[in-house]
Protein backbone atom coordinates (compact mmCIF):
# COMPACT_ATOMS: atom_id res chain seq x y z
CA UNK A 1 0.00 0.00 0.00
CA UNK A 2 1.09 3.70 -0.85
CA UNK A 3 2.13 5.54 2.20
CA UNK A 4 2.94 9.13 2.39
CA UNK A 5 5.27 10.89 4.91
CA UNK A 6 4.06 13.83 7.01
CA UNK A 7 6.31 17.10 7.77
CA UNK A 8 5.26 20.60 9.13
CA UNK A 9 4.31 23.37 6.20
CA UNK A 10 7.85 25.07 7.38
CA UNK A 11 9.79 21.89 6.00
CA UNK A 12 8.61 22.63 2.62
CA UNK A 13 9.15 26.28 2.58
CA UNK A 14 5.34 27.32 3.57
CA UNK A 15 4.55 29.21 6.98
CA UNK A 16 1.98 27.68 8.88
CA UNK A 17 0.67 30.69 9.74
CA UNK A 18 -0.24 30.93 6.33
CA UNK A 19 -2.34 27.60 6.10
CA UNK A 20 -3.64 28.97 9.31
CA UNK A 21 -4.99 31.38 7.89
CA UNK A 22 -6.25 29.80 4.90
CA UNK A 23 -8.38 28.07 6.79
CA UNK A 24 -9.45 30.81 9.38
CA UNK A 25 -10.55 32.70 5.86
CA UNK A 26 -13.01 29.89 4.81
CA UNK A 27 -14.38 29.94 8.58
CA UNK A 28 -15.23 33.79 8.04
CA UNK A 29 -16.75 32.96 4.43
CA UNK A 30 -18.87 30.43 5.77
CA UNK A 31 -17.88 27.62 3.81
CA UNK A 32 -18.90 24.67 5.20
CA UNK A 33 -15.53 22.62 5.25
CA UNK A 34 -15.23 18.94 5.68
CA UNK A 35 -11.32 18.01 5.04
CA UNK A 36 -8.55 19.79 3.67
CA UNK A 37 -5.13 18.17 3.08
CA UNK A 38 -2.09 19.86 1.29
CA UNK A 39 0.15 17.41 -0.37
CA UNK A 40 3.86 19.70 -1.04
CA UNK A 41 7.06 18.18 -2.30
CA UNK A 42 5.97 14.82 -1.56
CA UNK A 43 4.80 14.96 1.58
CA UNK A 44 1.33 15.81 3.22
CA UNK A 45 1.78 19.41 5.59
CA UNK A 46 -1.69 19.52 6.11
CA UNK A 47 -4.95 16.88 7.07
CA UNK A 48 -7.50 18.05 8.98
CA UNK A 49 -11.15 16.91 9.42
CA UNK A 50 -14.21 18.90 10.47
CA UNK A 51 -15.66 16.97 13.63
CA UNK A 52 -18.02 15.10 12.72
CA UNK A 53 -15.60 13.77 9.91
CA UNK A 54 -12.37 11.82 10.71
CA UNK A 55 -9.67 10.51 8.68
CA UNK A 56 -11.60 7.37 7.48
CA UNK A 57 -14.78 8.50 7.45
CA UNK A 58 -16.31 7.64 3.63
CA UNK A 59 -17.92 11.25 2.01
CA UNK A 60 -19.20 11.45 -1.34
CA UNK A 61 -16.88 12.86 -3.64
CA UNK A 62 -19.91 13.71 -6.96
CA UNK A 63 -17.94 14.43 -9.85
CA UNK A 64 -14.52 13.73 -8.38
CA UNK A 65 -16.10 10.64 -9.84
CA UNK A 66 -15.65 11.72 -13.42
CA UNK A 67 -12.30 11.75 -13.67
CA UNK A 68 -12.13 7.65 -11.96
CA UNK A 69 -14.06 7.08 -14.92
CA UNK A 70 -12.00 8.96 -17.07
CA UNK A 71 -9.05 6.84 -16.29
CA UNK A 72 -11.04 3.32 -16.49
CA UNK A 73 -11.41 4.53 -20.07
CA UNK A 74 -8.04 5.08 -20.55
CA UNK A 75 -6.89 1.27 -18.56
CA UNK A 76 -9.15 0.09 -21.02
CA UNK A 77 -7.77 1.70 -24.19
CA UNK A 78 -4.35 0.60 -23.22
CA UNK A 79 -5.38 -2.94 -22.94
CA UNK A 80 -7.41 -2.95 -26.20
CA UNK A 81 -10.15 -3.02 -25.27
CA UNK A 82 -11.54 0.10 -26.81
CA UNK A 83 -10.28 2.56 -28.48
CA UNK A 84 -11.09 6.53 -28.10
CA UNK A 85 -11.71 6.62 -31.56
CA UNK A 86 -15.21 4.14 -31.25
CA UNK A 87 -18.49 5.25 -31.97
CA UNK A 88 -20.06 4.38 -28.83
CA UNK A 89 -23.26 3.25 -30.61
CA UNK A 90 -21.07 0.41 -31.64
CA UNK A 91 -20.63 -0.85 -27.89
CA UNK A 92 -24.64 -0.86 -26.83
CA UNK A 93 -26.42 -2.36 -29.78
CA UNK A 94 -28.69 -3.52 -27.34
CA UNK A 95 -29.57 0.01 -26.26
CA UNK A 96 -29.47 1.74 -29.47
CA UNK A 97 -32.51 2.37 -30.98
CA UNK A 98 -33.38 1.28 -34.91
CA UNK A 99 -33.84 5.06 -36.00
CA UNK A 100 -30.78 6.30 -33.92
CA UNK A 101 -30.32 9.83 -34.74
CA UNK A 102 -26.81 11.01 -37.00
CA UNK A 103 -25.16 12.83 -34.14
CA UNK A 104 -25.59 10.31 -31.79
CA UNK A 105 -24.80 7.51 -34.02
CA UNK A 106 -21.18 9.69 -35.02
CA UNK A 107 -20.37 10.16 -31.58
CA UNK A 108 -17.22 9.18 -30.16
CA UNK A 109 -15.84 7.60 -26.80
CA UNK A 110 -13.33 10.76 -27.27
CA UNK A 111 -15.89 13.28 -27.95
CA UNK A 112 -17.56 11.94 -24.69
CA UNK A 113 -14.51 12.50 -22.55
CA UNK A 114 -13.94 15.83 -23.55
CA UNK A 115 -17.56 16.64 -22.99
CA UNK A 116 -18.05 16.89 -26.73
CA UNK A 117 -21.35 15.29 -27.02
CA UNK A 118 -24.41 16.05 -28.83
CA UNK A 119 -26.33 16.69 -26.01
CA UNK A 120 -26.65 20.11 -24.12
CA UNK A 121 -27.53 18.17 -20.64
CA UNK A 122 -27.52 15.36 -18.57
CA UNK A 123 -30.08 12.57 -20.54
CA UNK A 124 -31.21 10.37 -17.78
CA UNK A 125 -32.50 13.28 -15.57
CA UNK A 126 -35.49 13.47 -17.93
CA UNK A 127 -37.10 10.92 -16.79
CA UNK A 128 -35.45 9.24 -13.84
CA UNK A 129 -37.39 5.94 -13.57
CA UNK A 130 -36.08 4.97 -17.41
CA UNK A 131 -32.69 3.37 -18.57
CA UNK A 132 -29.99 5.97 -17.42
CA UNK A 133 -27.63 4.62 -19.89
CA UNK A 134 -30.73 4.11 -22.66
CA UNK A 135 -31.16 7.86 -22.63
CA UNK A 136 -27.98 8.53 -23.92
CA UNK A 137 -28.77 7.03 -26.97
CA UNK A 138 -32.46 7.83 -27.24
CA UNK A 139 -33.17 11.52 -26.42
CA UNK A 140 -32.93 13.81 -29.21
CA UNK A 141 -29.85 15.42 -29.69
CA UNK A 142 -29.49 19.83 -29.78
CA UNK A 143 -25.77 19.61 -32.14
CA UNK A 144 -23.47 17.42 -33.40
CA UNK A 145 -21.00 15.77 -31.34
CA UNK A 146 -17.07 16.88 -31.23
CA UNK A 147 -18.23 20.62 -31.36
CA UNK A 148 -19.01 22.23 -28.08
CA UNK A 149 -18.41 21.88 -24.57
CA UNK A 150 -21.41 21.72 -22.12
CA UNK A 151 -21.74 19.34 -19.16
CA UNK A 152 -23.35 15.99 -19.38
CA UNK A 153 -22.70 13.83 -16.60
CA UNK A 154 -25.03 11.27 -18.74
CA UNK A 155 -21.92 10.72 -20.86
CA UNK A 156 -19.45 9.48 -17.85
CA UNK A 157 -22.49 7.41 -16.83
CA UNK A 158 -22.48 5.77 -19.81
CA UNK A 159 -18.74 5.40 -20.46
CA UNK A 160 -18.76 3.88 -16.71
CA UNK A 161 -21.34 1.55 -17.87
CA UNK A 162 -18.95 0.86 -20.66
CA UNK A 163 -16.34 -0.55 -18.38
CA UNK A 164 -18.54 -2.02 -16.43
CA UNK A 165 -19.70 -4.21 -19.94
CA UNK A 166 -16.23 -4.75 -20.76
CA UNK A 167 -14.56 -6.18 -17.22
CA UNK A 168 -17.94 -7.31 -15.70
CA UNK A 169 -17.14 -5.69 -12.45
CA UNK A 170 -17.69 -2.71 -11.09
CA UNK A 171 -15.91 0.08 -12.04
CA UNK A 172 -14.13 0.78 -8.53
CA UNK A 173 -13.60 -2.74 -8.36
CA UNK A 174 -11.76 -3.18 -11.76
CA UNK A 175 -9.97 0.49 -10.84
CA UNK A 176 -8.83 -0.99 -6.82
CA UNK A 177 -7.10 -4.37 -9.12
CA UNK A 178 -5.43 -2.30 -11.72
CA UNK A 179 -4.59 0.28 -9.35
CA UNK A 180 -3.57 -2.08 -6.36
CA UNK A 181 -0.32 -0.21 -5.19
CA UNK A 182 -2.53 2.42 -4.91
CA UNK A 183 -4.13 0.68 -1.51
CA UNK A 184 -7.96 2.40 -2.17
CA UNK A 185 -9.55 1.78 1.04
CA UNK A 186 -11.89 -1.77 1.12
CA UNK A 187 -14.71 0.65 2.17
CA UNK A 188 -14.91 2.93 -0.29
CA UNK A 189 -17.55 2.37 -3.08
CA UNK A 190 -20.25 3.48 -5.82
CA UNK A 191 -23.57 4.40 -5.45
CA UNK A 192 -25.67 3.00 -8.71
CA UNK A 193 -28.34 3.86 -10.88
CA UNK A 194 -31.70 2.32 -10.10
CA UNK A 195 -30.72 -0.09 -12.75
CA UNK A 196 -27.25 -0.92 -11.03
CA UNK A 197 -25.24 0.69 -12.89
CA UNK A 198 -22.20 2.13 -10.83
CA UNK A 199 -22.73 6.45 -10.82
CA UNK A 200 -19.73 6.81 -12.94
CA UNK A 201 -20.25 10.43 -12.86
CA UNK A 202 -21.40 11.79 -9.73
CA UNK A 203 -21.44 8.49 -7.31
CA UNK A 204 -17.92 7.94 -5.84
CA UNK A 205 -18.19 7.28 -1.76
CA UNK A 206 -14.53 7.45 -0.45
CA UNK A 207 -12.16 9.19 1.83
CA UNK A 208 -9.79 11.92 1.37
CA UNK A 209 -7.15 9.78 1.55
CA UNK A 210 -8.48 8.00 -1.20
CA UNK A 211 -8.40 10.94 -3.67
CA UNK A 212 -4.60 11.71 -2.54
CA UNK A 213 -3.76 8.37 -3.38
CA UNK A 214 -5.91 9.05 -7.20
CA UNK A 215 -4.26 12.06 -7.01
CA UNK A 216 -0.60 10.77 -6.81
CA UNK A 217 -1.27 8.34 -9.31
CA UNK A 218 -2.01 11.55 -11.47
CA UNK A 219 0.25 13.77 -10.34
CA UNK A 220 3.17 11.45 -11.09
CA UNK A 221 2.43 10.33 -14.65
CA UNK A 222 0.52 6.55 -13.67
CA UNK A 223 4.31 5.89 -12.39
CA UNK A 224 3.96 4.57 -8.68
CA UNK A 225 6.08 2.65 -6.56
CA UNK A 226 8.25 1.68 -9.93
CA UNK A 227 5.36 0.77 -11.63
CA UNK A 228 3.78 2.26 -15.09
CA UNK A 229 0.51 1.62 -14.11
CA UNK A 230 -1.29 4.13 -16.07
CA UNK A 231 0.32 5.76 -19.40
CA UNK A 232 2.11 8.92 -19.28
CA UNK A 233 1.00 9.97 -22.40
CA UNK A 234 -2.93 9.35 -21.40
CA UNK A 235 -2.75 11.61 -18.43
CA UNK A 236 -0.94 14.16 -20.40
CA UNK A 237 -3.53 13.92 -22.47
CA UNK A 238 -5.97 14.18 -19.63
CA UNK A 239 -5.47 17.02 -17.91
CA UNK A 240 -4.77 19.18 -20.90
CA UNK A 241 -6.81 21.93 -22.42
CA UNK A 242 -8.84 20.05 -24.88
CA UNK A 243 -12.27 21.72 -24.89
CA UNK A 244 -12.85 25.34 -24.14
CA UNK A 245 -15.45 25.82 -21.47
CA UNK A 246 -15.72 30.22 -21.21
CA UNK A 247 -19.01 29.79 -22.60
CA UNK A 248 -21.29 28.49 -19.81
CA UNK A 249 -18.53 28.81 -16.72
CA UNK A 250 -20.45 30.39 -14.09
CA UNK A 251 -17.35 31.37 -12.20
CA UNK A 252 -13.51 31.76 -13.20
CA UNK A 253 -12.34 28.19 -11.80
CA UNK A 254 -14.93 26.73 -14.54
CA UNK A 255 -13.32 28.64 -17.65
CA UNK A 256 -10.00 27.86 -17.83
CA UNK A 257 -10.78 24.68 -19.86
CA UNK A 258 -11.35 20.61 -19.67
CA UNK A 259 -9.27 17.84 -20.31
CA UNK A 260 -10.98 14.23 -20.56
CA UNK A 261 -13.15 14.89 -17.35
CA UNK A 262 -10.40 16.62 -16.00
CA UNK A 263 -10.86 20.36 -15.78
CA UNK A 264 -7.84 23.71 -15.87
CA UNK A 265 -7.31 25.55 -13.42
CA UNK A 266 -6.32 29.45 -12.91
CA UNK A 267 -2.98 28.67 -12.13
CA UNK A 268 -1.73 26.43 -15.29
CA UNK A 269 -2.74 23.32 -13.20
CA UNK A 270 -5.76 20.88 -13.28
CA UNK A 271 -8.49 19.46 -10.86
CA UNK A 272 -10.80 17.17 -10.37
CA UNK A 273 -14.14 19.19 -9.07
CA UNK A 274 -17.42 18.02 -7.69
CA UNK A 275 -20.28 19.56 -6.29
CA UNK A 276 -20.16 21.02 -3.03
CA UNK A 277 -16.58 21.55 -2.83
CA UNK A 278 -15.10 18.30 -3.62
CA UNK A 279 -11.30 19.20 -5.06
CA UNK A 280 -8.61 17.73 -5.86
CA UNK A 281 -6.27 21.23 -7.26
CA UNK A 282 -3.13 19.86 -9.07
CA UNK A 283 -0.54 23.14 -9.09
CA UNK A 284 2.66 21.75 -10.83
CA UNK A 285 4.33 24.75 -10.91
CA UNK A 286 4.24 25.37 -6.79
CA UNK A 287 4.74 21.23 -7.11
CA UNK A 288 1.25 21.18 -4.46
CA UNK A 289 -1.61 19.26 -4.30
CA UNK A 290 -4.65 20.86 -2.50
CA UNK A 291 -7.79 18.21 -1.61
CA UNK A 292 -10.65 19.38 0.14
CA UNK A 293 -14.33 18.00 0.78
CA UNK A 294 -17.13 20.04 1.57
CA UNK A 295 -20.90 21.49 1.52
CA UNK A 296 -20.72 24.65 -0.69
CA UNK A 297 -24.46 23.22 -2.19
CA UNK A 298 -26.45 26.62 -1.62
CA UNK A 299 -23.73 29.33 -1.45
CA UNK A 300 -23.17 31.08 -4.84
CA UNK A 301 -19.23 30.49 -5.98
CA UNK A 302 -18.42 28.68 -3.21
CA UNK A 303 -15.81 26.25 -4.90
CA UNK A 304 -14.02 29.91 -5.55
CA UNK A 305 -13.99 30.65 -2.28
CA UNK A 306 -11.63 27.75 -1.38
CA UNK A 307 -9.69 28.37 -4.96
CA UNK A 308 -9.61 32.09 -4.11
CA UNK A 309 -8.35 31.35 -0.52
CA UNK A 310 -5.67 28.71 -1.59
CA UNK A 311 -4.43 31.33 -4.01
CA UNK A 312 -4.49 34.55 -1.95
CA UNK A 313 -3.37 32.91 1.17
CA UNK A 314 -0.87 30.06 0.95
CA UNK A 315 0.55 30.55 -2.62
CA UNK A 316 2.10 33.79 -2.95
CA UNK A 317 4.18 33.03 0.57
CA UNK A 318 5.95 29.68 -0.02
CA UNK A 319 9.89 29.78 -0.34
CA UNK A 320 11.62 27.95 -2.27
CA UNK A 321 13.93 26.79 0.67
CA UNK A 322 12.81 25.27 3.97
CA UNK A 323 11.65 27.94 6.69
CA UNK A 324 13.03 28.31 10.40
CA UNK A 325 10.63 25.70 12.79
CA UNK A 326 10.27 26.49 16.71
CA UNK A 327 8.42 23.85 18.96
CA UNK A 328 5.87 26.64 19.46
CA UNK A 329 4.67 26.61 15.86
CA UNK A 330 4.82 23.43 15.46
CA UNK A 331 2.37 22.33 18.98
CA UNK A 332 0.07 25.44 17.82
CA UNK A 333 -0.47 24.05 14.35
CA UNK A 334 -1.17 20.46 14.97
CA UNK A 335 -3.38 21.56 18.35
CA UNK A 336 -4.97 24.29 15.41
CA UNK A 337 -5.75 20.98 13.14
CA UNK A 338 -7.02 18.56 15.55
CA UNK A 339 -9.53 20.86 16.86
CA UNK A 340 -11.20 21.58 13.57
CA UNK A 341 -15.54 21.18 13.71
CA UNK A 342 -18.01 22.32 11.76
CA UNK A 343 -19.87 25.29 12.91
CA UNK A 344 -22.81 25.25 14.48
CA UNK A 345 -25.76 28.44 13.76
CA UNK A 346 -24.85 30.72 16.24
CA UNK A 347 -27.21 33.31 17.58
CA UNK A 348 -26.47 36.68 19.36
CA UNK A 349 -29.82 37.39 20.52
CA UNK A 350 -29.96 38.37 24.12
CA UNK A 351 -34.00 37.56 24.44
CA UNK A 352 -35.79 33.96 25.56
CA UNK A 353 -38.28 32.82 23.74
CA UNK A 354 -41.25 31.89 25.58
CA UNK A 355 -40.41 27.71 25.77
CA UNK A 356 -43.23 26.68 28.19
CA UNK A 357 -46.04 28.00 25.57
CA UNK A 358 -44.54 25.63 22.70
CA UNK A 359 -42.76 22.45 24.20
CA UNK A 360 -44.40 18.88 23.58
CA UNK A 361 -47.52 21.19 21.76
CA UNK A 362 -48.93 18.90 18.94
CA UNK A 363 -49.91 21.23 15.62
CA UNK A 364 -52.04 19.80 13.36
CA UNK A 365 -51.00 20.46 9.95
CA UNK A 366 -53.83 21.29 7.33
CA UNK A 367 -53.24 18.89 3.87
CA UNK A 368 -50.49 18.91 1.90
CA UNK A 369 -48.67 17.34 -1.08
CA UNK A 370 -45.72 16.12 1.42
CA UNK A 371 -47.77 14.07 3.42
CA UNK A 372 -46.94 15.50 7.11
CA UNK A 373 -49.56 15.44 9.73
CA UNK A 374 -48.77 16.47 12.63
CA UNK A 375 -45.20 18.40 13.89
CA UNK A 376 -44.08 19.47 17.65
CA UNK A 377 -41.00 20.40 19.34
CA UNK A 378 -39.43 19.76 22.35
CA UNK A 379 -36.60 21.41 24.26
CA UNK A 380 -34.13 19.68 26.84
CA UNK A 381 -31.80 21.32 29.25
CA UNK A 382 -29.66 18.33 29.72
CA UNK A 383 -26.14 18.70 27.73
CA UNK A 384 -26.82 15.13 26.90
CA UNK A 385 -29.24 14.19 23.94
CA UNK A 386 -29.58 10.81 23.63
CA UNK A 387 -26.22 9.49 24.34
CA UNK A 388 -26.65 6.37 23.45
CA UNK A 389 -26.69 6.96 19.75
CA UNK A 390 -26.25 11.16 19.30
CA UNK A 391 -22.75 12.82 19.83
CA UNK A 392 -22.69 16.60 20.95
CA UNK A 393 -20.10 18.78 19.31
CA UNK A 394 -19.91 22.16 21.87
CA UNK A 395 -17.86 24.74 21.34
CA UNK A 396 -19.51 26.45 24.75
CA UNK A 397 -22.08 26.34 26.96
CA UNK A 398 -25.63 27.09 25.24
CA UNK A 399 -25.70 30.13 27.89
CA UNK A 400 -29.46 29.98 28.19
CA UNK A 401 -31.77 27.13 30.11
CA UNK A 402 -32.43 24.79 27.38
CA UNK A 403 -29.10 23.64 24.90
CA UNK A 404 -31.15 21.39 23.09
CA UNK A 405 -34.25 20.48 21.19
CA UNK A 406 -36.04 18.01 19.42
CA UNK A 407 -38.38 18.30 16.03
CA UNK A 408 -40.93 15.55 15.91
CA UNK A 409 -43.38 15.33 13.32
CA UNK A 410 -45.62 12.23 11.60
CA UNK A 411 -45.81 11.53 7.85
CA UNK A 412 -48.72 9.35 6.27
CA UNK A 413 -49.20 7.79 9.88
CA UNK A 414 -45.16 6.98 11.05
CA UNK A 415 -43.74 8.80 13.61
CA UNK A 416 -40.27 10.51 12.70
CA UNK A 417 -38.03 13.13 14.76
CA UNK A 418 -34.35 14.28 15.24
CA UNK A 419 -32.63 16.33 18.02
CA UNK A 420 -30.55 19.57 17.34
CA UNK A 421 -28.25 22.10 19.19
CA UNK A 422 -28.10 24.93 20.27
CA UNK A 423 -24.42 26.63 20.15
CA UNK A 424 -23.90 22.86 19.14
CA UNK A 425 -24.36 20.38 16.83
CA UNK A 426 -26.28 16.83 18.05
CA UNK A 427 -25.67 14.26 15.06
CA UNK A 428 -27.41 11.10 14.97
CA UNK A 429 -29.65 9.01 12.09
CA UNK A 430 -31.96 11.56 10.22
CA UNK A 431 -35.33 10.37 9.69
CA UNK A 432 -36.73 8.35 6.80
CA UNK A 433 -33.29 8.52 4.69
CA UNK A 434 -31.58 6.81 7.40
CA UNK A 435 -28.70 9.20 6.51
CA UNK A 436 -26.40 10.61 9.49
CA UNK A 437 -26.51 14.28 10.49
CA UNK A 438 -25.29 17.18 12.49
CA UNK A 439 -28.06 19.40 13.21
CA UNK A 440 -28.39 23.10 15.23
CA UNK A 441 -30.68 25.58 15.98
CA UNK A 442 -31.17 29.17 16.78
CA UNK A 443 -34.18 31.77 17.32
CA UNK A 444 -34.69 34.36 15.04
CA UNK A 445 -36.72 36.19 17.41
CA UNK A 446 -39.19 35.17 20.20
CA UNK A 447 -41.54 33.35 17.70
CA UNK A 448 -39.43 31.97 15.08
CA UNK A 449 -37.16 29.37 15.30
CA UNK A 450 -34.71 28.19 12.56
CA UNK A 451 -33.01 24.53 12.05
CA UNK A 452 -30.01 23.35 10.23
CA UNK A 453 -29.39 20.17 9.58
CA UNK A 454 -25.94 19.22 7.33
CA UNK A 455 -26.38 15.67 5.90
CA UNK A 456 -22.96 13.87 5.98
CA UNK A 457 -23.42 10.78 4.79
CA UNK A 458 -23.54 9.04 1.18
CA UNK A 459 -25.79 12.01 0.59
CA UNK A 460 -23.81 15.38 1.21
CA UNK A 461 -26.24 18.55 1.70
CA UNK A 462 -28.63 20.60 3.90
CA UNK A 463 -31.90 20.04 5.24
CA UNK A 464 -33.53 23.98 6.42
CA UNK A 465 -36.39 24.29 8.95
CA UNK A 466 -38.20 27.63 9.37
CA UNK A 467 -40.86 27.70 12.34
CA UNK A 468 -43.08 30.67 13.25
CA UNK A 469 -45.19 30.01 15.98
CA UNK A 470 -48.72 31.93 16.37
CA UNK A 471 -50.80 32.09 19.76
CA UNK A 472 -52.55 28.83 18.17
CA UNK A 473 -50.62 27.75 14.77
CA UNK A 474 -47.83 27.25 13.38
CA UNK A 475 -46.31 27.73 9.98
CA UNK A 476 -43.22 25.93 8.73
CA UNK A 477 -40.87 26.77 5.69
CA UNK A 478 -38.85 23.66 4.83
CA UNK A 479 -35.80 23.51 2.14
CA UNK A 480 -33.78 21.06 1.59
CA UNK A 481 -30.30 21.63 -0.72
CA UNK A 482 -29.48 18.17 -1.68
CA UNK A 483 -29.32 16.40 -4.90
CA UNK A 484 -31.79 12.95 -4.87
CA UNK A 485 -33.64 12.30 -1.44
CA UNK A 486 -35.11 14.42 1.00
CA UNK A 487 -38.19 16.00 -1.37
CA UNK A 488 -40.68 15.30 1.71
CA UNK A 489 -38.78 18.41 3.18
CA UNK A 490 -39.34 20.73 0.63
CA UNK A 491 -42.09 23.39 1.37
CA UNK A 492 -44.81 25.34 3.24
CA UNK A 493 -46.62 23.61 6.07
CA UNK A 494 -49.72 25.55 8.14
CA UNK A 495 -50.50 23.76 11.45
CA UNK A 496 -53.05 24.26 14.33
CA UNK A 497 -53.89 23.36 17.34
Amino acid sequence: MLTFQSTLPENTGIPSGCIINFIKRLKRHEVPMHSILLFHKNHIITEGYYAPFYKEKLHRMFSVSKSFTSVAIGLLAEEGKLSLDDKIVTHFPEKVPDNVHPYIADMTIRDMLMMRTCHASTTYKQDLSSDWVESFFTVTPTHPAGKLFHYDTSSPHTLCALVEKLTGKPMLDYLKEKLAPLGFSAESYMITDPFGVSMGGSGLVATTMDLLRFAYLIYNNGMVEGKQLLSAEYIKEATSHLSDTRMTAPVLSEAQGYGYQFWRNEKGGYCCYGMGGQLIIFLPDYDMICITTADTQGIGGGNQLIYDALYEEILPYISSQPLPVNTGTQSEYYDFLSNLKMTPLRSTNTFTPDINRINNRVYTASENPMGFETVSVSFETSDSIKESTDHRLSDKNAGSNFAAGTLSFRIKGQDYSFSFGFDSLLTGCFPIYDQQYAASGLWVNENTLYIKAHIIDAYVGSVYFELVFGDDDLTVFMKKQEESLFREFNGHLYCTI
